[in-house]
């Protein structure tokens, strides 16, 4: 027989109001999880002598304890959970662990949903993100897209409070944002609208959701003109044009990609480039220039593409074992060993990536048409571009 759970959905109301439906799964349960908040709202109302199972980091240990249970009984487990828990919940959760459990959902409002009641606010166009215990790339991801509408849930690191500020960090300052902080708390409840620069003084209530509004329409960057860029030491023949740059991001075949490294990033302008136009890509950079790190600082930050991971130092000495392994890589600078860098490429690349490199001498397209033949790389035919009086490139590429 297969696990069974009951999850019912609460809001913060610490008298909660329970349907008819829910209220006889509690009344006929004897076993009920949850995290401790969920436990305080609902213990009063729990049948004599039932087992409560705690929701707590590390979840392995939690579905032990589950397995257990159900290994010795066939009675379902009871599960309070935030609001609707197919949404962004714990169903999700049980489904992923447990996917042959047999689940009956009794939701409530999700916490945006009773935001923007609150406001009011129509929610049918929003855009939901949610950071709790989730890294930053989808919701930088919604900003670069210029999403007018975002909801966002949050969590201890991911306060309203962070989220404005990496907004006015990166320029995104054409926002106003609705903070629901304890929603469904007859005595705690709370409801405000701030600009960006009231959020980041402001301490919040935990747990809160937020949503996000623009009235304002700013474009997306399609090729960022040369001139806008802090270049090396004042150099502004030191970047990748952008000509050369677009034609590169198109080399690489980027809309089928999902990592690309940017190995000899220099002032940055392939990785921002790549960002603002593919902004669900993980992108990671690497430089053996210190000065350059203050380059992609400055440049990341003007032109609003949060998410790059910066390393710095030799790529030849760099260990790779902890990143995700890339589908499309570019090569900006080699100093002399590009074969070599190719090799490491090779070891950790997935199959069917592509290598890019754009070739100022022939020297150097020898070396990566001899790369090529030395791991047995598909290599594509040439493009060799002359722009205005600069010396002509040829962007080369070669496939796994």
């Amino acid at each position: 027989m297969n696990p069974s759970f009951i999850l019912i959905g609460i809001d913060d109301n610490q008298k909660p109001s329970f349907s008819d439906e829910a209220l006889e799964c509690i009344n006929n349960g004897c076993c009920f999880s949850g995290g401790a908040r969920h436990h305080g709202i609902v213990c009063d109302i729990l049948p004599s002598g039932y087992v409560w199972l705690d929701i707590t980091v590390p979840l392995c240990n939690v579905f032990s304890r589950y397995e257990e249970w159900f290994s010795a009984r066939s009675a379902p487990i009871v599960v309070f959970a935030s609001g609707d828990p197919l949404f962004f919940g714990f169903a999700n959760t049980i489904m992923r662990e447990m996917p042959d459990a047999d689940l009956r959902i009794i939701p409530c409002f999700n916490s945006l949903q009773m935001l923007a009641h609150r406001i009011p606010m129509r929610y049918d166009d929003m855009r939901v993100v949610s950071l709790t215990g989730r890294p930053w790339k989808e919701f930088d991801r919604a900003l670069i897209e210029r999403t007018p509408k975002i909801g966002i849930l949050t969590d201890h690191k991911h306060t309203p409070s962070s989220i404005a500020a990496r907004m006015l960090e990166y320029g995104y300052d054409n926002y106003v944002m609705y903070v629901g902080e304890r929603l469904g708390n007859d005595m705690e409840e709370h409801v405000g609208c701030f600009s960006l620069e009231e959020a980041t003084r402001r301490e919040f209530i935990s747990p809160n959701s937020l949503i996000l509004r623009s009235d304002t329409h700013f474009p997306r960057r399609f090729g960022i003109p040369d001139e806008e860029f802090e270049h090396l030491d004042g150099r502004s023949r030191m970047i990748t044009k952008m000509a050369i740059r677009l034609l590169t991001l198109q080399a690489l075949e980027l809309p089928k990609r999902s990592v690309m490294w940017d190995v000899g990033f220099c002032t940055g302008s392939i990785s921002i480039e790549a960002k603002l136009c593919f902004p669900a890509l993980d992108i990671v950079s690497f430089e053996i220039r210190p000065e350059c790190e203050r380059l992609m600082d400055i440049n990341s930050h003007r032109f609003g593409a949060p998410g790059i991971e910066t390393l710095m130092g030799d790529f030849l000495d760099a260990d790779l074992s902890s990143l995700e392994a890339p589908d499309a890589v570019f090569i900006g600078g080699h100093g002399g060993r590009l074969i070599e860098i190719i090799g490491k490429l090779v070891d950790v690349m997935r199959p069917g990536g592509t290598i890019v490199f754009n070739s100022v001498s022939d020297e150097s397209r020898a070396m990566f048409e001899d790369a090529a033949k030395e791991f047995s790389l598909k290599l594509h035919e040439d493009r060799r571009i002359a722009l205005d009086d600069y010396n002509p490139i040829t962007i080369m590429r070669c496939d796994l």
